[in-house]
């Protein structure tokens, strides 16, 4: 009767560390499901304005912005940003899909070789925290350090969608009288 007993005993332990694991397992979802909402509410129309170093010339800052009007969890950890693009003379209105990875409570944007139409391929990590952004970021031949401040969007618009102004135009041609 003795081994019976034992074995009885295990088998409460094995159950009551499994109904643990499972309510632990379900309140880490809680928490990140909450960690997941409150970053898509904070990325919402809003405007990333710092800088950029590129390597060799790191002491000359160039000035970056980025227009987020929203984010979207789409699965997997994947998320569509929908965003103006603005640096030197490149002023690009692009859907992104990146991954956004967790460093405790503090989401990291991850961007693995990344083409954007007009701008070339990127890698970069992109860590925000406290209404700030900093990171790295690599474009093959040259890459350096990114960091500022998130803002609330104070009404800047998108950039102009390229398809949007060539259908102006055709529509405009077509009206005219010309053939396309």
């Amino acid at each position: 009767m003795k081994p019976k007993r034992n074995h009885l005993l295990w088998l409460g332990v094995a159950v009551m560390i499994s109904l643990s694991t499972s309510a632990q397992a379900a309140n880490d979802g809680d928490k990140q499901a909450e960690l997941e909402k409150k970053f898509e509410k904070a990325m919402n129309n809003v405007v990333l304005v710092g800088s950029f170093t590129v390597k060799g010339r790191e002491n000359k800052l160039t000035t970056e912005r980025y227009v987020i009007s929203k984010v979207v969890k789409v699965q997997d950890g994947f998320w569509l940003f929908h965003a103006r693009i603005q640096y030197n003379r490149t002023d690009l209105n692009v859907p992104l899909l990146l991954e956004v990875k967790w460093a405790g409570d503090t989401p990291v944007i991850v961007v693995d070789k990344v083409k954007v139409p007009g701008g070339g391929t990127y890698t970069a990590r992109v860590l925000i925290y406290d209404n700030q952004y900093v990171g790295t970021w690599d474009a093959g031949d040259h890459g350096g350090q990114m960091f500022g401040r998130i803002e609330p969007n104070k009404g800047e618009a998108p950039a102009p969608n390229e398809n949007e102004n060539e259908k102006k135009n055709e529509n405009k041609k077509n009206a005219d009288g010309n053939q396309e």
